[in-house]
């Protein structure tokens, strides 16, 4: 089967920096069974083609970009026809996706892998907030023959607004993230916290500085790895000196996935803050390695609770700190949620994700809805 994905960037020709490692060991395991072709929307600002993980990648550009890619994938259409259409993200990828793929007269899926459906105007981000928006979601889904999303919770925020998706996580790759099971926490130590995300509003990491702070003053010894692109130009580095945490975390940047794996292996708990989530993969990776996650109810965070992760109320540092002390001060139900969330994970890995695609494409190029 020849299939055209159509993605936002994430697949930078390193293969490591600027890259989405979910879509990437996502194309790998399709490239075995299938021809597949990525049109990227703004990986570069030129136009270009490479070679990456088994599948040709086509780079659009910038400048009337979705235009361009809805004749970029009816040009390879032309050489030899693809038998439908994926879209990642109901936004500009999928409106190129569902509108190539209607003119062309083949299926079209859509899977919702970020803010599309939320709606956060004093940050200003989420795709609900301005009507163009919200209409270019609502055609996205509407004209797919199928649209996926990654957890329960963004499934219910979907049927609110009147969309059907079906639950289709994508799950990590047990080759770069080798799993290890649980193991117990050294007490005699500072407890290792670890937080993977960009530094941004919407991950909101104030919320986890102000928890952290709180931790603090409630005597609990801990030191924080914070791994991820800073966008906040050092706000956050800021806020820590403020709050006189700073000793106690270590601002590491952006690392590639080879340095990032060794730092949550080492950790008692992931911490997540995120005032939203499709995900996170941060989570799915730290339970593949042992590590439970206490987070914002958002995602897998809320849809893992209470047996496999714990969820507190998104912006509120005394509830994320409250949690996270009691689960340090309570080592055997911090191995158990650890033990929990690890065959969770396991369960459904890339391998898992990308059977499940499989499926969902083989029904679909055969005329039949995917089932729901």
């Amino acid at each position: 089967m020849k299939l055209a994905l159509v993605v936002p960037g994430g697949v930078d020709r390193s293969g490591e920096h600027r890259v989405i490692p979910a879509l990437l060991w996502l194309i790998e395991r399709l490239a075995l069974q299938h021809e597949v072709h990525v049109f990227a929307l703004a990986q570069e600002s030129r136009p270009g083609t490479w070679e990456l993980r088994g599948a040709r990648i086509h780079n659009v550009g910038h400048g009337f970009a979705i235009v361009r890619t809805i004749h970029a994938v009816m040009r390879e259409h032309r050489r030899s026809g693809f038998a439908l259409v994926h879209g990642f993200w109901a936004g500009a990828p999928g409106l190129a996706a569902v509108v190539a793929a209607r003119l062309l007269g083949i299926p079209s899926l859509i899977h919702v892998a970020g803010g599309e459906l939320s709606c956060l105007p004093d940050i200003g981000y989420g795709g609900r907030q301005r009507m163009r928006d919200r209409a270019i979601v609502w055609t996205c889904i509407r004209a797919a023959a199928v649209a996926t999303g990654a957890s329960m919770p963004l499934l219910a925020i979907a049927g609110e607004l009147g969309y059907r998706l079906r639950r289709l996580p994508l799950g990590v790759d047990l080759r770069a993230w080798p799993p290890r099971p649980p193991r117990p926490r050294d007490v005699r130590r500072p407890a290792r916290l670890v937080h993977v995300a960009s530094l941004n509003r919407v991950k909101d990491q104030s919320t986890l500085l102000r928890a952290l702070a709180a931790l603090s003053a409630d005597n609990v010894a801990f030191h924080l790895d914070l791994i991820g692109e800073d966008t906040l130009a050092g706000s956050m580095q800021s806020l820590a000196r403020q709050l006189d945490i700073e000793s106690h975390i270590c601002f590491h940047g952006f690392l590639i996935q080879d340095s990032v794996r060794p730092l949550v292996e080492s950790a008692d708990i992931m911490v997540m803050s995120s005032r939203h989530e499709a995900g996170p993969l941060a989570l799915l990776e730290a339970a593949v390695v042992g590590v439970p996650t206490v987070g914002t109810s958002v995602g897998h965070v809320s849809e893992w609770a209470p047996e496999a992760a714990i969820a507190c109320p998104i912006a509120d540092p005394a509830a994320l700190a409250r949690e996270l002390g009691n689960l340090l001060r309570d080592e055997p139900r911090r191995m158990r949620i650890a033990h929990a969330a690890h065959m969770r994970a396991l369960r459904e890995d890339a391998d898992f994700t990308a059977a499940q695609f499989n499926v969902l494409y083989e029904e679909v190029a055969a005329g039949r809805d995917g089932p729901m």
